[in-house]
């Protein structure tokens, strides 16, 4: 009988102790789910509400700045024979400080309404991630306007991807700068991917050391593939002609950003 007593409550035991490792699993497991739950959606919004938000505001503060020079440059404008463009050499763009607005970026490969502020600098905090650039400006690279390689950076996700259409872009496609004096024009040529160490894609004549330059370019850069930074892609585009700002804007791009009011 003493036997079968013990028994008994050790069988007690062994079933109390199951049911609490199962209620434990159980509710560990509700807590994964839950967690996991509760990343995808921060992953929803980090990916692609915020990213829409940071794009809107980077995209209103550029046309705020278009418009400013529209504005200042109403008085006393000349306009120069040639509307289409003028095949010169265009006005050089001085250096400017750091998370400075200098020019605008145009891609109509990127959508009807795509533009962007480009800031002195590819700083993380103050221009790339900023709610009013999105786009910077490599300070080794060259200026803008004069011969060499004027590069650009921008983030492929997160804070307004300013560049995530870049590996969508086709030869032939144009791109445009803007500044308070007018347009500058170029043509995609060609796609490259890179490491992120291979700095020489900055040079005035791209992974070229020492070669003189002979034409415009502009460079853009982001991260490759979507969602990593183990590479990076870059796309090469040449200088076209230049509109000065007395003659309008190219076709392309005359619509965007224009006031609705």
């Amino acid at each position: 009988m003493n036997g079968s007593v013990i028994l008994s409550h050790e069988g007690r035991r062994s079933r109390r102790k199951s049911k609490r490792t199962t209620t434990l699993w159980l509710v560990s497991g509700e807590i994964l789910i839950t967690a996991g739950i509760l990343l995808g959606l921060f992953w929803v919004w980090y990916l692609f509400i915020n990213d829409s938000i940071h794009a809107s505001s980077q995209t209103q503060a550029s046309v705020e700045v278009s418009e400013a020079w529209e504005d200042d440059a109403l008085d006393g404008v000349v306009k120069i024979p040639n509307p289409q463009g003028l095949a010169i050499d265009p006005p050089i763009v001085e250096a400017v400080e750091a998370g400075e607005p200098f020019a605008i970026l145009y891609v109509p490969r990127f959508g009807p309404d795509y533009q962007r502020t480009i800031a002195g600098g590819v700083d993380l905090a103050t221009v790339l991630n900023d709610s009013r650039f999105g786009v910077g400006h490599y300070d080794e690279s060259s200026l803008l306007g004069e011969l060499g390689n004027f590069a650009i950076a921008g983030h492929r996700t997160s804070f307004g991807a300013a560049f995530a259409d870049i590996a969508e872009l086709v030869p032939g496609d144009k791109m445009y700068i803007e500044t308070d004096a007018g347009w500058y024009s170029y043509v995609f040529r060609n796609l490259d991917y890179v490491l992120p160490t291979v700095v020489e894609v900055l040079l005035p004549v791209p992974r070229q050391p020492g070669v003189e330059p002979t034409e415009r370019l502009l460079t853009l850069t982001s991260c490759h593939p979507r969602f990593s930074d183990a590479e990076r892609i870059i796309a090469y585009a040449v200088y076209e002609a230049w509109y000065p700002r007395g003659n309008g804007p190219p076709e392309d791009i005359a619509q965007v950003g224009k006031r609705t009011t």
